[in-house]
């Protein structure tokens, strides 16, 4: 079965077949740098990285580009308050926007285009369409007319259906306090204002800046060519952001301009909208500063469909660290068996869902080709822990077999992400008390030995004395 998505676009579930496969050109929204991303940004990011490492894992050759947003109302307002430059301002918070990235383990796209560095392509862009009557100067500004764009045949509506009456296509604007001919046109070049500063640019049509719809638009295409495979992003982005994008994109051009259209769900926290009233509002950092990890959240974040409301929770954290810990404890034992040298048992053939190339990937895969359907992979992934854990248990598991059930952890784990606990995961005052304790034992002073277990346990840490030494657990 080949992998089939749910493309906005059609309103159905297609097979994906690139333009030119295997290349496959994938374009992100990226963030707007004026703060810290929050946790439902990062679950559209974390999809975002979902979606490729997938295909990566079906060998499609991926080109991912993201953007960074670097100019635009909140940020020039930021910079403006703090008294410096738009690079200096947006860059502190990109820089901490690509540290979390790393920390969530979402693979870096291959390209990140500040809108700030393709001025040059946006005022083309611009051009192009004031030369095709799709859009018209006002004031100083431009702007796209979708009366325009209708009257000659373009649909526009097309990643949703749209009450024409209600957005009030073609209806003159009557206040002066606005330059454009109709309420539902949208901005593609902003004029310089007393506001903007000293952040502006020079163009055909006087100083000023882009609109946000136009920046994805040139970047994309600058990039990835003027019709490429796929763009993702928020549900809460398909109109206006995604649908302008396409208005614009093949008024210009003529062309499709996107193939397939994917869209992540909204994100609730403790079963309500994120507001910071509600202390319900949570950045990455705000989350590790409560002592989770990177990929106690990713793993959360991947726990449900990509096109269901999802319901994030500090209990749900809570639950992802004990997942975790299980998938943790089996790759252990794996470990010490495939390392084992002096084992007895014969090796047997290989039983089927235990190998690299067995049932469980295909049941991985599977759940994945079917609209990344997560959740029946990660169902894959626990029956395939539970029946190594049995055999385990019975001494049952050959030094190959183990290394042939880490090879398909490694497999599984290029797509999730989440990677393994490792030493360093033990914090050095917790591996200090380890090592005092096999001090004392060693001098026989087992009344100390106890009382650094104790210790130990006291910090949520207990000790399994194995014949290999002492193991380390969080409880």
């Amino acid at each position: 079965m080949g992998l089939k998505l749910f493309n906005t676009l059609s309103r159905s579930i297609q097979e994906f077949a690139p333009l030119a496969p295997p290349r496959a050109g994938m374009y992100c929204c990226g963030p707007t740098v004026y703060d810290h991303a929050h946790i439902g940004n990062w679950r559209t990011f974390v999809f975002g990285d979902l979606v490729r490492r997938y295909l990566e894992f079906k060998n499609f050759r991926v080109t991912h580009v993201m953007n960074i947003t670097d100019v635009e109302d909140k940020i020039i307002k930021g910079a403006r308050e703090t008294k410096t430059s738009l690079r200096e301002f947006t860059g502190k918070y990109e820089a901490a926007f690509l540290e979390d990235l790393r920390t969530l383990n979402c693979r870096e796209p291959h390209h990140k285009p500040r809108a700030t560095e393709f001025i040059p392509e946006i005022v083309a862009l611009i051009e192009k369409l004031l030369e095709r009557g799709f859009a018209y100067k006002a004031d100083g500004s431009v702007y796209f007319s979708i009366e325009k764009y209708r009257a000659a045949g373009c649909v526009y509506g097309k990643l949703l259906k749209l009450n024409f009456e209600e957005l009030r296509v073609g209806e003159r604007v009557k206040s002066d306090e606005y330059a454009k001919e109709a309420i539902a046109d949208f901005a593609l070049w902003k004029a310089r204002s007393p506001d903007d500063g000293e952040i502006f640019w020079p163009s055909p049509f006087g100083e000023g800046r882009p609109g946000w719809h136009i920046e994805c638009s040139a970047m994309s295409m600058k990039i990835l060519g003027p019709g490429f495979d796929l763009h993702l992003g928020g549900e809460d982005l398909i109109f206006p952001h995604h649908e302008d994008e396409i208005a614009q994109s093949e008024g210009a051009t003529g062309k499709t301009f996107v193939k397939y259209w994917l869209h992540g769900a909204h994100l609730l926290v403790e079963g309500k909208k994120m507001s910071k009233s509600l202390g319900n509002f949570f950045t990455l950092r705000d989350l590790l500063a409560k002592r989770f990890t990177g990929r106690e959240i990713r793993c959360l974040l991947l726990s449900a469909h990509y096109r269901e409301t999802f319901n994030f929770t500090l209990d749900g954290l809570q639950g992802a660290k004990n997942a975790l810990a299980r998938i943790d404890e089996c790759l252990g034992k794996l470990r010490e068996i495939a390392d084992s040298s002096k084992s007895a048992l014969a090796a047997p053939k290989l039983r089927e869902g235990e190998d690299e190339g067995g049932s469980t990937l295909q049941q991985f895969s599977d759940a994945l080709d079917d609209d990344l359907n997560v959740s029946a992979a990660w169902a894959a992934v626990f029956d395939w822990v539970n029946k190594l854990n049995r055999r385990m248990a019975e001494s049952a598991l050959a030094p190959n077999e183990a290394a042939a059930a880490l090879a398909t952890w490694t497999k599984m784990d290029s797509v999730l992400g989440v990677g393994t606990k490792s030493e360093a995961d033990v914090p050095a005052e917790i591996s200090a008390l380890l090592a005092a304790r096999q001090a004392a034992r060693k001098e026989k002073n087992f009344k100390r030995s106890d009382e650094i277990r104790a210790e130990l346990q006291a910090k949520g840490w207990t000790i399994e004395d194995t014949p290999k030494g002492p193991k380390l657990k969080k409880i």
